[in-house]
């Protein structure tokens, strides 16, 4: 088979299967990628490209929302707070991390990151008694790894540079585990992939260098730490932390996603995180300081502590849309990796086998395998042309007759200055001559004495298309070979069977990542226990009066309309289906009546016997998302991370329907989530005399909230005889008040604010445990029939109680021993709480 038929695209499905993300890619490119018409972009190492939709929706965004400093704690700083917590959740979820386990930290790239690390890592030099820490580095490593030898040198620790063949040929055959005796920290550097030639490190060096079973951690003794290079890999390939938990993990986000640039993090395990320390301190930094004495006490939380001054908030925003556009399109990072890797796998048989017409390869590529595997050869091919006497061309020549035909290439050493001596065989004493010659890092002078100075880089991206392959290649051909154009078909053959069976899965999808599929396992449904209690009860108090449970209500979405109950459900959250929901912006941020007051008006309808929760709004149509994760749900609807009220806590995307729907009523990108039924979140506070930890659904603090009408009553009677009320407004009646506060239990017969002196109280068979008073913000200024905005109730809640604005106490119910239900009588339950201060 000649060249030119090679060079088809059916040729190219022969060799590799996986192309493309389902759809006609070509349709994706004229859609995202306009730009790019009549450009071959092959430097996606230094940087990928972004899709117009992101820039476009991160437009939206930025323009629809104020977004204010994260450090003040007004609303449109809430917002970025919440963000921004909201993107460090998403970050962790594409890595299958969880908060739990790791720690993210903005920085300004993945060079700053390795850098915080270097300045923070606590370093022992050596001296008489001690052997002091060893910095260790592979030398397939980035300058900005290998610029960390610089600060430990001043400090008196000694660097090790470690070659690729070391780590396991120097290996012990068994874990020398942990070090008890001597606890000297030693660091540890290596790229998951070479930026330089596209290799692929074991990821299970990670856990043979803690466990000193690899060279050079079996041969110090100590703790052993592992900083992964992940900047390189993580832009065309799935990383799972969970297979590989590295103490440090440094990353750029403009190698992923092509937008925002500026912008990297480091991703810092938790239990690694106490042994960094800092000097320096900035603004947001600090728990607390004396400027006039030497005082400080650090932030307790490790993004808080590192992330000196303001983060740029703006540009973090932006990875809301870029994962979102990303998961668009591709459907994941195990799809860009098959996508990528057989173009570059295409790529390098061809230009391998490509011969001059006197049967001279045309091309010395730089790689240690044969881009057998995806799990062990990135979508990078490093190499120098030759001519038809075998001599270089230099790289600069390439670079510029690749400019004529518009072809995007990278040129020199890569910062890697390793991997450039190992595959060029550079000597140092030729690298010292090279620099007298005039050689310097990014120049053009690619020949010293007919040796090469450097090479040629191609790499692709999720965008790539097999046409890109097809005219550079052509261009090669046209170029640099001498004609004809011969192919080595017995090399070409042999690279065609060399590879791994491309139906077998080396990285699957993980579990936890946006866009993938996740199976959730339905969690046992709570005994439907009823809780009743109506009417008048003989039930008295000190001064005669009775208790009496009036109203129950659920609020199934968080901060939407409240559904009142008759004869309802409990379990070991509260109410069965309180808060079960709720509804986030398009940066997955929740979304309340205080940022969007027109949630009131959905007004969601729980019916059991259907198991359906409807949705229901003025000018909408009806339409049901299932009470229960249904099997449909478990292999379709995909998991994230969102906060409540300071919490993490992760859900299940209910669907395209219910969010098209909550958009158009609002006006603005949103999604209906609930809460995974995998997930546990616990009270923060545990309320005095319980025994056990409290189980939460969406709901802010505990799990009920209960408001009394004498208070009610009170601060209506209040807000009618306020002198600055507006003459002609409305007075708010009994019931609107009562609306506004938005309680679960409503009880009458006791005098006003008294239940904010229980301890606990009883329901039917049920002990209640108060919580604590539940503080008030100006969502209760909401008219929950309207939609409008009104400074009452609050005014007049704050100045009765002359600034104190708690309003209702918060409740959790005691389950009997070895339960996981509570009970409550038919009607006629009693509300009896305990004796005052009791």
């Amino acid at each position: 088979m000649d060249f030119q038929n090679l060079c088809t695209f059916e040729t190219f499905k022969e060799y590799w299967s996986h192309y493309g993300y389902g759809e006609n890619l070509q349709d994706v490119i004229e859609q995202e990628f306009t730009r790019t018409k009549g450009i071959t972009y092959l430097d996606h190492a230094a940087t990928t490209l972004y899709p117009e939709s992101l820039i476009r929706d991160y437009c939206l965004d930025i323009s629809r929302n104020v977004y204010g400093n994260p450090h003040s704690h007004n609303p449109s700083s809430r917002l970025t707070h919440d963000t921004v917590e909201r993107v460090r959740y998403r970050v962790l979820q594409h890595f299958n991390a969880t908060p739990e386990e790791y720690s993210m930290i903005f920085t300004s790239g993945c060079t700053a990151a390795l850098k915080l690390v270097a300045e923070s890592f606590p370093w022992m030099p050596k001296s008489d008694s001690e052997a002091g820490s060893h910095f260790c580095y592979l030398t397939d490593s980035h300058t900005s790894v290998v610029g960390i030898r610089a600060l430990t040198t001043g400090l008196g620790v000694a660097a090790l540079p470690v070659s690729p063949q070391e780590v396991e040929n120097r290996a012990k055959d068994e874990d020398q585990g942990e070090d008890v005796i001597c606890q000297t920290p030693h660091l540890f550097c290596f790229p998951a992939q070479s930026n330089f030639s596209g290799r692929k490190y074991p990821l299970s060096y990670v856990k043979g260098i803690q466990a000193r079973r690899l060279y050079p951690a079996c041969d110090h003794q100590g703790r052993w730490f592992v900083l992964l290079d992940a900047a390189s890999h993580v832009s065309c390939a799935p990383l799972n932390l969970q297979d590989c938990p590295a103490d440090f993990i440094p990353i750029s986000f403009y190698k992923m996603f092509g937008f925002p640039t500026g912008l990297g993090a480091l991703l810092v395990h938790n239990n690694t995180a106490g042994i960094l320390k800092k000097t320096y301190f900035g603004g947001g930094t600090a728990a607390a300081y004396l400027s006039g004495e030497d005082y400080y006490v650090q932030a307790a939380n490790i993004s808080d502590r590192f992330e000196d001054g303001t983060v740029s908030f703006l540009d973090i925003i932006a990875l809301n849309h870029s994962f979102d556009t990303l998961y668009k399109i591709t459907g994941g990072m195990h799809n860009i990796q098959q996508h990528t890797f057989g173009l570059a796998r295409y790529t390098y048989m061809l230009l391998s086998s490509l011969c001059h017409g006197n049967g001279r390869p045309v091309a010395q590529i730089y790689t240690e395998g044969q881009f057998e595997s995806p799990s062990t050869q990135g979508a990078i091919l490093n190499f120098n042309l030759m001519d038809s006497h075998g001599q270089i061309v230099g790289y600069s020549q390439v670079d510029r007759m690749a400019s004529l035909y518009n072809i995007h290439v990278r040129t020199g050493c890569f910062c890697n200055t390793g991997a450039c001596q190992y595959f060029l065989g550079i000597t140092n004493h030729q690298m010292k001559r090279n620099l007298q010659a005039g050689h310097v890092c990014g120049d053009s002078i690619d020949l010293v004495d007919g040796q090469p100075t450097g090479s040629v880089r191609v790499s692709f991206g999720y965008m790539s298309t097999f046409e890109d392959c097809q005219k550079f290649l052509k261009f090669v051909a046209e170029c640099f070979v001498e004609k004809p154009v011969t192919v080595d078909q017995i090399r070409l053959k042999r690279l065609k069977t060399a590879a791994a069976p491309q139906g077998s899965n080396q990285d699957p999808p993980i579990k936890i990542t946006n866009g993938e599929t996740y199976e959730v396992e339905e969690k046992e449904k709570p005994t439907k226990a009823s809780l009743k209690g109506f009417g008048n009860i003989d039930s008295k108090n000190s001064h005669g009066e009775a208790y009496t449970l009036t109203n129950i209500y659920i609020y199934p979405i968080k901060s939407c309309s409240a559904y009142e109950v008759h004869d309802w459900p409990m379990g070991p959250l509260g109410l069965l289906y309180d808060r079960g929901w709720m509804v986030v912006n398009g940066n997955g941020v929740c979304l309340s009546q205080k940022r969007e007051p027109r949630l009131c008006l959905v007004r969601p309808q729980v019916h059991l016997p259907s198991n359906k929760l409807h949705l229901q709004a003025s000018g909408m149509d009806t339409i049901s998302v299932p009470l229960e994760n249904n099997t449909q749900m478990h292999t379709t609807y995909r998991v994230c991370q969102s906060k409540v009220c300071g919490d993490r806590v992760e859900t299940v995307d209910c669907g395209d329907e219910a969010a098209s729907w909550f958009s158009e009523f609002l006006g603005q990108p949103c999604r209906l989530i609930r809460q995974s039924p995998d997930f546990t979140r616990d009270m923060k506070k545990r309320p005095s005399g319980a025994a056990t930890s409290t189980s939460l659904s969406l709901v802010n603090e505990a799990q009920y909230l209960m408001i009394n009408r004498a208070s009610v009553e009170l601060i209506q009677k209040l807000i009618s005889s306020r002198q600055d009320y507006s003459e002609g407004e409305q007075l708010l009646d009994t019931q609107n008040v009562i609306s506004r506060f938005r309680a679960n239990l409503v009880i009458a017969g006791v005098e006003p604010f008294e239940e904010d002196n229980w301890s606990h109280l009883i329901i039917g068979s049920t002990r209640f445990m108060v919580a604590g008073q539940c503080r008030r913000c100006h969502m209760v200024g909401i008219d929950q029939d309207t939609g409008t905005k009104t400074k009452e109730p609050l005014m007049s809640l704050s100045a009765y109680r002359t600034g104190k604005v708690t309003f209702g106490v918060y409740l959790t119910h005691q389950l009997p021993e070895g339960s996981t239900t509570a009970s409550f009588l038919s009607p006629g339950s009693l509300v009896l709480p305990e004796p005052h201060g009791s």
